[in-house]
């Protein structure tokens, strides 16, 4: 289900996401992707690793076509992908892709940043990335102080919304959206509110303490200015001047 997992950290992450913390979690996860997928078209949407069904967000393209990739042993009986690849070196032609998903897939990799270079090379341009990030702060960054909390297995290096902000400017993409969002403690059971009233609170008085954020941006399109060699522009004429011509050369002829 998650790619670079051995087989009972994967069956565990299932397991996780089965909980009342985990479907909680998906359910809201699917209201703020379709939202960011909106106006988003072309003919290709790409989702990057699974977390839950294969399509639980590539139902919300408004693509032509939809697919998803995961590592070899990133899939499981419950949900496969499209193809099996490895994600830092995508069997995809560059500038192909209209739109890209991570769900929490950084999380699980230790190469993010050859999966960001991957993902900039097969968008094509003005290209969308959506990207699901847990935030290393806030109620789910005490984890280590709660006890018995219900973090998904496997999950040991958060990557803040500004870190991942600073790495996808440097790919020279603009964000256009930043949304954090779940604000529920990380406690296996926990049945406190998850309505969306109690996420627009969350959002306005205490978005620090989100577990998770989204990121939406797009790739930037670089123009070329066309520029005029200078040996084929036209001469330039100077008032008050005359340019020599063929004349000059008769006139040397006459007096020889």
């Amino acid at each position: 289900m998650i790619q670079n997992l051995p087989g009972q950290s994967t069956t565990a992450i299932a397991h996780w996401l089965s909980t009342e913390l985990g479907q909680s979690l998906q359910q809201l996860e699917s209201r703020i992707v379709e939202q960011a997928l909106d106006g988003v078209f072309g003919e290709q949407c790409l989702q990057l690793g699974l977390w839950g069904e294969a399509r639980s967000f590539l139902k919300f393209a408004r693509t032509q076509r939809g697919g998803s990739i995961a590592p070899p042993d990133g899939g499981g009986e419950a949900a496969l992908p499209s193809v099996f690849g490895e994600l830092h070196q995508l069997p995809v032609a560059s500038d192909s892709i209209d739109a890209v998903i991570l769900p929490h897939t950084l999380e699980f990799s230790d190469r993010p940043h050859a999966i960001l270079r991957e993902v900039h090379r097969v968008l094509r341009s003005d290209g969308h990335l959506i990207v699901l990030g847990f935030k290393p702060g806030g109620l789910w960054g005490l984890r280590r102080l709660v006890p018995g909390a219900g973090l998904p297995p496997a999950v040991d290096t958060f990557i803040s919304d500004r870190r991942m902000t600073d790495w996808l400017e440097l790919l020279d993409m603009r964000i256009q959206l930043r949304e954090r969002y779940f604000f529920r403690w990380p406690v296996s059971g926990n049945r406190g509110s998850g309505s969306p009233v109690w996420e627009r609170r969350g959002q306005r008085w205490w978005p620090e303490l989100a577990a998770c954020y989204l990121l939406k941006a797009q790739k930037r399109v670089m123009t070329l200015t066309p520029v005029r060699k200078p040996w084929r522009t036209q001469p330039k004429v100077v008032g008050g001047l005359v340019e020599p011509t063929s004349r000059v050369t008769r006139i040397h002829a006459d007096r020889k």
